[in-house]
């Protein structure tokens, strides 16, 4: 396939496109200030054409000309993300049409808190949360009560952050409902039979969409209720009633037989998970770690941790699956989580399902036919070298089923941070937690979908946000859409690319075998591969670890350093023992030379042990990594760069011993 559809998606590594990047930016930087004058032309403006010559006017401009000139001067100092010669974090280059909406947008700073501080970009929002919707396999029509909503954060975390907060507040509903019943005599009702007679493990073990249907029907029923003062009455009693009011300490000594809830997440899970349980005050303890194989959640451990909750009859808040770990972008089985959840349903436990697909969500519209369909598995692999294995496309394929989402525009969206999303598929979900307040929120109930989240703030962990990165979203998402005729395309670069790489360090690893061993330590998923080598010569996990470092130095950042002395730019994680497990670690530093002796989780400080395998990590997200400089890519001259670093490494080490 052609890559000639890449030229004019981006600013490019040499700024090849700034004719089309200035001149639109200036057009519609011009057509900004027009828009200001036209706005009242009868208005006299209140900056005199005089004011220029002024002494203070001068003198502030001048001010303002030497601070930004040094802004720019120390920015040049900055990463060169859009080399391709960088391929360390989540970050390259921006795409042309986020990037020039969102500097385009900035003069007019709509704040999406609410319609009436951005009337344009908080459709423009919602637009965005449809699209990421329908990529997802989400019910995406806005007529449908259970139309999925996706709304954008400042990232990632936050988004976690929210999840998390949005699946509590629906979990432990029927529990206050069903109290307020009982204390005001009034027979609240749930399919049929009143809620006072469900046994409170059934109500905390309803799915999503009934716990959703659930909220609806009580606030039907009251609206019904002839007894208007009567209603109100219970709708207080049911505030007054719920964990959020109550407060966890006296929400659980009120309901002695709930235990407080679990998180299942796997042990590879983002520090967010972490930061989430802490903040919303769930306690980390009650953050349950699922072990993995090769960086991948565990079936078998995965289905443990559930026979466990169900045994101590400990709600399950929900099951995190993550799509692209941060350190290695691999992959959970989404497609088994959903079964264990259909299992678990035949025995009466039930929980939310939330994929935190910050890296790999746009990989989905690999999968997305233009018409939204998910394409086969065969014709997606026809693509591809080995993406994707029967595993991965498993797991993208049963996105549809799944209750909420995580996924990171400013990542593999290409568009500037700060860009996080999340999309949950029953935007009834956000009911759950709405937050009034009369002088930014219209008290009126909203006729339609799009008139309800006008009020975005009302519904979300945060107030005001950014119109400008909602335009730069929706924007992108225009031009090129969501699926593997348009953004799919470049999506499939990326992966070609980690393919490649793939095969490439196989001929590195050859190259290097009279000095070293080089493994790739889990067969990568995605566009994120890691790497790890160790001298042949060594035995110790901490000196395989501190010869890495010295490999890393020549990758780092250096601020002390001319950029132009870096020939390329990477980074690292580390693999720790927890994480891995004893049995896969010592199968990894088998394959490095290591003595499996010296991977321990409790390493003697200054000792040839450690608890963690340091290893090189390449996010190869970059759309010019296989452009070809002569005979050679980007990739070529990598790994030839590195083969170098090592042997001269290798080399500096065993002076060092000799003297």
């Amino acid at each position: 396939m052609s890559r000639e559809f890449l030229t004019p998606l981006f600013l490019g590594p040499y700024g090849e496109n700034d004719d089309v990047f200035e001149k639109v930016l200036v057009e519609l930087l011009r057509d900004h200030v027009y828009w200001r004058r036209s706005f009242h032309p009868e208005d006299p403006p209140p900056i005199s054409t005089a004011a220029a010559h002024s002494p203070e006017y001068r003198a502030f401009m001048a001010r303002m000309r030497r601070e930004l000139h040094a802004l720019s001067a120390a920015l040049k100092r900055s990463v060169p993300f859009s080399s391709p010669r960088y391929i360390g974090h989540m970050v390259s280059d921006l795409l042309l049409p986020g990037l020039i909406a969102h500097m385009a947008t900035l003069p007019y700073n709509p704040n999406n808190v609410v319609d009436q501080a951005a009337p344009v970009t908080l459709d423009l929002e919602i637009d965005v949360g449809l699209q990421l919707a329908r990529m997802f396999g989400f019910p995406a029509d806005e007529a449908r009560p259970d139309c999925a909503l996706g709304h954008l954060t400042c990232g990632g975390t936050t988004a976690n952050y929210e999840a998390l907060w949005l699946h509590r507040a629906a979990r432990f509903y029927p529990l206050a409902a069903r109290a307020a019943g009982v204390a005001q005599g009034y027979p609240l009702r749930h399919g049929g039979r009143s809620l006072a007679e469900l046994d409170e493990w059934v109500l905390l073990n309803l799915p999503v969409a009934e716990l959703a249907a659930l909220r609806v029907a009580v606030e039907a029923q009251l609206r019904a209720e002839p007894d208007r003062r009567r209603a109100a009455g219970v709708g207080r009693a049911i505030r007054a009633a719920r964990l959020e009011t109550l407060g966890a300490v006296e929400f659980f000594r009120r309901h002695p037989g709930c235990q407080p809830p679990v998180v299942l997440a796997p042990v590879t899970a983002h520090y967010s998970w972490d930061k989430a349980m802490r903040l919303l005050g769930l306690g980390t303890d009650q953050l349950v770690p699922v072990a993995c194989r090769g960086m991948r959640m565990d079936e078998a451990s995965l289905a443990a941790a559930l026979e466990q909750a169900a045994a101590q009859r400990r709600p399950v808040l929900c099951v995190v699956g993550v799509l692209g770990t941060t350190e290695f972008g691999t992959f959970d089985p989404i497609h088994r989580i959903v079964a264990a959840r259909e299992s678990c349903r035949q025995r009466g436990l039930d929980f939310a399902i939330h994929v935190d697909a910050a890296w790999g969500g746009y990989l989905a519209s690999i999968f997305r036919a233009p018409d939204g369909s998910l394409r086969p598995h065969e014709q997606v692999r026809r693509a591809f070298r080995y993406f994707p294995s029967a595993e991965v496309y498993g797991a993208f394929a049963v996105l549809s089923q799944v209750d909420s989402i995580t996924v990171d525009p400013h990542k593999l969206g290409y568009v500037p941070y700060g860009a996080g999303a999340l999309v949950c598929r029953d935007q009834r979900l956000f009911d759950f937690v709405a937050q009034d307040a009369p002088y930014v929120f219209d008290p009126a109930p909203p006729a339609t979908y799009r008139d309800k989240f006008h009020a975005l703030g009302r519904y979300i962990l945060e107030g005001s946000k950014a119109g400008a990165s909602a335009a730069a979203v929706y924007v992108t998402h225009r031009t090129l859409p969501l699926d593997c005729d348009h953004f799919g395309r470049l999506q499939q670069e990326t992966i070609r690319a980690a393919e490649y790489f793939f095969d490439r360090v196989q001929r590195l690893a050859a190259a290097l075998a009279d000095i070293a061993f080089v493994t790739l330590p889990f067969e990568p998923d995605s566009n994120l591969v890691c790497l790890a080598f160790n001298l042949r010569s060594n035995s110790s996990l901490a000196a395989m670890n501190a010869f890495t470092e010295r490999v890393l130095a020549h990758l780092k950042v250096d601020p002390a350093q001319p950029l132009q002395s870096r020939q390329f730019f990477g980074t690292s994680t580390r693999v720790s023992y927890a994480a891995i497990g004893r049995s896969e670690g010592r199968q990894l530093l088998s394959r490095l030379g290591v003595d499996p002796a010296t991977f321990r989780p409790d390493p003697v400080e200054g000792g040839n042990d450690a608890d963690s395998i340091l290893v090189l990590r390449h996010t190869l997200m970059n759309p010019w990594l296989l452009d070809r400089i002569d005979d050679l890519n980007y990739l070529d001259l990598y790994c030839t760069y590195l083969e170098g670093v090592v042997r001269r490494e290798a080399a500096s080490a065993t002076r060092q011993r000799v003297a």
